[in-house]
């Protein structure tokens, strides 16, 4: 039996950090909505034992520094499935570009494993095994837009954002999350997201209300060590967004449009700037 999936990115209309715990993790309260930016995977089952992943880059681990291996022995090894799983995993999201994509396709592994070998686990009994992969997983599973709390693991779901154009843009630099969170002054902000806010203006489907409330406490860190994150912000804000923001840890700069031209017409100037190695015009994705 062949399965084949999509994995799709998030990005972060709001994100706040409210404190530090003592296990070393942070408390975040964030707006989390997935776009149609996609990896591909195709999942086999075999009679061999064990699990095979290969992918289209290079640099990616194959073994059980995957995710994807991870995922996939999660399951496998909880349930003593004696045949093996040929996973083939097509990378189209950034790597390490703040958009979750080797949390999602995790998650895409675990719906796929779960219906490979019939193992009748429903949506949330995923997303309760899937934060053993990390934080993000869960909402991977779920999808759409909702409210993150805790360590990113506390899910409400939200009513569906307004749908627009989405212009993403993720400049060649690498940014570790582990850095950023490791320099974040918790204690010190004093501008924080208005969250609450941003939820009120996506029940009432208003898109300039999404976008007026848009902020990310984390670029505090991230764009004075990298500034061309800001750079690209600007840009996209002097070429019609209605607002501009970096998602997660970055480097990746998403921006709302009212309508598909004006995005357009931003992606194909800010290609020409080589500020950005990939840049795509997407879609919100409810």
């Amino acid at each position: 039996m062949k399965i084949d999936l999509k994995a799709y990115g998030k990005i972060n209309l709001a994100l706040d950090v409210l404190k530090k715990r003592e296990d070393g993790y942070h408390e975040v309260r964030m707006i989390m909505q997935t776009v149609d930016l996609f990896d591909r995977l195709t999942l086999e089952d075999r009679d061999e034992p064990g699990i095979s992943l290969k992918t289209n880059l290079s640099f990616l681990p194959c073994d059980e520094n995957n995710l994807c291996y991870k995922a996939a022995a999660l399951l496998m090894d909880e349930f003593g499935v004696k045949r093996g799983v040929t996973i083939d995993l097509e990378k189209k999201i950034p790597v390490a570009a703040g958009m979750a994509g080797g949390s999602t396709d995790a998650a895409a592994v675990m719906v796929g494993v779960n219906r490979l070998f019939s193992l009748g686990l429903k949506k949330e009994e995923l997303m309760e095994r899937g934060v053993k992969i990390g934080a993000d997983v869960p909402y991977c599973v779920m999808r759409g837009t909702a409210l993150s709390e805790g360590i990113g693991e506390i899910l409400t779901p939200l009513p569906a954002m307004v749908e627009c154009p989405v212009v993403i843009a993720k400049p060649s630099v690498s940014v570790s999350t582990k850095f950023v969170y490791g320099n974040l002054k918790v204690n010190e902000i004093t501008d924080h997201p208005r969250v609450d806010d941003m939820i009120e203006a996506i029940k009432a489907g208003d898109l300039r209300g999404v976008a007026g409330t848009m902020a990310n406490v984390l670029e505090s860190v991230t764009i004075p060590e990298y500034p061309v994150i800001g750079q690209i912000k600007e840009f996209l804000l002097e070429h019609g967004a209605l607002n501009s923001l970096m998602s997660g840890s970055g480097p990746t700069v998403f921006a709302l449009f009212e309508d598909e031209a004006t995005a357009q017409a931003a992606a194909d100037a800010l290609r020409d700037t080589q500020m950005a190695k990939n840049v795509f015009v997407k879609h919100i994705r409810n």
